[in-house]
């Protein structure tokens, strides 16, 4: 938890100055954790364990804040509730299939550590591409409304 706490604020602050790039570079250097905690003597599980906790910094810093550029102002609490909805359900999915996987491939501990990679690159496409994501830096919330989802549908769009 002191690697998420530290985690957040680099983080956050690299998002202030870099935008959505920080995103992409920190899931990248998260999803190695898995196989360093898993397939690794006990130093190299705790380098898997740090990278974790940057993840998970990563992920209560940058992914609100991303959140919070991409919807207008007045939506914001919407947007926050469903993202978090969605993130809870889905991680709750994907523990439970963990968990049933686990003792059917107890012997095969490299299939859950495959499942969980393919995982988290699956989310790659969900992200902004390039064209679609504001510039860096803050924004005020008007500068981020209509104007950069002019062509993709989302929730907060219907009155």
């Amino acid at each position: 938890m002191g690697v998420d706490a530290v985690a957040a604020l680099v983080c956050g602050r690299l998002f202030d100055r870099l935008g959505f790039t920080v995103l992409g570079a920190v899931a990248l250097v998260s999803a190695l954790f898995a196989p360093l905690v898993f397939l690794g003597h006990f130093g190299v599980a705790l380098l898997g364990m740090v990278l974790w906790g940057i993840g998970m910094g990563a992920q209560e810093s940058i992914m609100r804040a991303a959140v919070g550029g991409m919807v207008p102002a007045a939506r914001r609490g919407t947007a926050y509730g469903v993202f978090n909805s969605g993130y809870g359900v889905l991680w709750f999915a994907g523990s439970a299939l963990m968990g049933v996987l686990y003792p059917k491939f107890r012997q095969e501990l490299a299939v859950s550590i495959s499942f969980g990679k393919r995982t988290q690159k699956s989310a790659g496409p969900l992200l902004p591409t390039p064209e679609e994501r504001p510039a860096a830096g803050p924004r005020p919330a008007a500068a981020m409304g209509s104007a950069w989802r002019t062509s993709r549908w989302s929730p907060w769009d219907s009155g």
